[in-house]
């Protein structure tokens, strides 16, 4: 899956990753739920460094559709919440 990490770039990005991925969107969307901005925050930059250290970086030349998108973690709940589908950041398969 191609996952982009807003104002840094794409990266590929394997099944084992997109997982772990998955349970971080999860705690991502619980706490936009909640408002709580701190593990909000967290979340975000938690999925960010995964996918910086541990995904394949694509370069800026190549620009391919993304299948995932993380926000920063500098938004506001509100900025956030508008790129959130209702199933999170990370959208569900097709079944």
């Amino acid at each position: 899956m191609i996952v982009r990490v807003i104002g840094e770039g794409q990266y590929e990005v394997d099944d084992g990753l997109m997982e772990r991925l998955n349970v971080l969107d999860r705690q991502a969307m619980e706490a936009l739920e909640r408002e709580d901005e701190g593990a909000l925050d967290r979340s975000l930059d938690e999925m960010g460094q995964l996918v910086r250290e541990e995904g394949r970086r694509i370069g800026d030349e190549e620009l391919l559709a993304s299948d995932v998108v993380i926000p920063p973690s500098d938004l506001t709940l509100e900025e956030t919440r508008k790129l959130a589908s209702g199933a999170g950041f990370i959208p569900d398969p097709p079944a």
